[in-house]
């Protein structure tokens, strides 16, 4: 059977200049070196450690943390690593994106001296980053989080615990929201850079999920911080979290462009070799309703993610709307492609082992983390109301 590749099409689209094209070469160029077929996935701590060290070296990092804070990240770029990676590797996708995301707040609102003291290292792979944001009781709201810093001389002191953090227990360098007071809600926080040796931070609880990845419980008890480590000003911290994640978001939903892609290419080359009742599975018609459905579903939401990537890259316009937009749609999209694509495959389609069996579990989570489809929703009809 002909080896499997993902398409290009959409390169073609007014979104995209030639610099995007070459990102794309680059990722292809990667993705064919069989680098990925190298790791591990039983071990699935070591596997993120050693796809972020190969993304590192192959250079790919710099997309996702604006090549260690000397470029603006480009949003069309960092979605097309993720489409790409996604349809290739699950935890590849993951590996990249929360080097970007662990660190985007540095390379924001961080001073010099942090920026490269950081930078440098979670881009070249040799640090790998986490953004420690939700709590058990504050996800969505993040009003409601608990976890607090207080100023002593010229450190803070931080107290309580983050949840479902991506990259926790094997970080070296942590993103972290605390509640420092100086008003109530979400004006009432403030950001921090703590580093995996700092004392008094320690690992409470690591969680599995149904696709692994490294998720962790972080715990703080009277763990001090210089105050230098303040990323932006007292209280910024809720604004300097929806920064980070405006630039990510559509990112989101590259990725599940990407698991959704490789399902309809698995479901396409299953359709065209299964032989039933004396044809193709390709050729009954119920096949290629579904088959359109999945691939036209996959083209909206691309047009959407796109859109939103382009938006802020080139008008320099807010995308709050747009990309929560995408982030829905591609996300929900995905899970109906992907859910097809199990159903083409029939009893094969729910064996361990099998590509479309992970792409099922893969997009289960990516329609709840960076808030969920309920919450976009109300982003959007937010977002109208206000005009915008």
């Amino acid at each position: 059977m002909t080896k499997l590749r993902p398409t290009r099409d959409h390169l073609d689209w007014p979104f995209f200049g030639s610099e995007h094209r070459d990102v794309a070469k680059r990722l292809d160029a990667f993705a064919g070196s069989g680098a990925l077929g190298s790791i591990d996935h039983h071990n699935t701590d070591k596997a993120c450690r050693d796809l972020v060290k190969l993304l590192g070296e192959a250079g790919l990092l710099g997309l996702a943390t604006g090549e260690a804070g000397r470029t603006p990240i480009d949003s069309r770029s960092v979605c097309l690593a993720r489409e790409t990676l996604a349809w290739h590797d699950g935890l590849a996708d993951f590996a990249f994106a929360m080097q970007g995301l662990g660190t985007g707040a540095i390379g924001l609102t961080g001073s010099d001296e942090l920026k490269a003291a950081v930078l440098p290292k979670v881009t070249s792979g040799e640090w790998i980053s986490a953004f420690a944001l939700s709590e058990k009781e504050a996800g969505s709201d993040v009003a409601a989080m608990a976890c607090a810093a207080r100023a002593d001389g010229d450190a803070y002191v931080l107290d309580g615990e983050k949840t479902w953090i991506s990259n926790g227990g094997i970080a070296d360098v942590y993103t972290v929201f605390a509640r420092t007071g100086e008003a109530p809600g979400t004006r009432g926080i403030s950001a921090f850079v703590v580093f995996a040796d700092d004392p008094g931070f320690s690992i409470a609880e690591r969680i599995d999920v149904i696709a692994p990845h490294p998720l962790a419980t972080i715990r703080f008890d009277n763990c001090r911080i210089p105050a230098s480590r303040r990323l932006g000003a007292p209280g910024e911290g809720f604004k300097i979290a929806m920064r980070t994640l405006d630039i990510f978001r559509a990112s989101v939903a590259a990725a599940a462009l990407g698991f959704a892609r490789r399902a309809l290419d698995e479901g396409l080359a299953h359709a065209r070799t299964r032989r039933m009742f004396g044809a193709t599975l390709g050729d009954l018609q119920l096949t290629q309703a579904a088959l359109g459905d999945m691939a036209t579903g996959i083209d909206a939401a691309a047009l959407l993610t796109y859109r939103a990537a382009w938006r802020r890259d080139v008008q320099k316009l807010p995308t709050t709307k747009e990309a929560a937009m995408a982030k829905m749609t591609a996300t929900e999209t995905a899970q109906q492609v992907i859910d097809r694509a199990v159903q083409l495959f029939g009893g094969r389609g729910v064996r361990s082992g099998e590509i479309v069996e992970s792409l099922y579990r893969e997009i289960r989570a990516l329609r709840i983390y960076e808030g969920a489809t309920e919450v976009q929703k109300l982003i959007v009809a937010r977002e109208l109301m206000k005009g915008t």
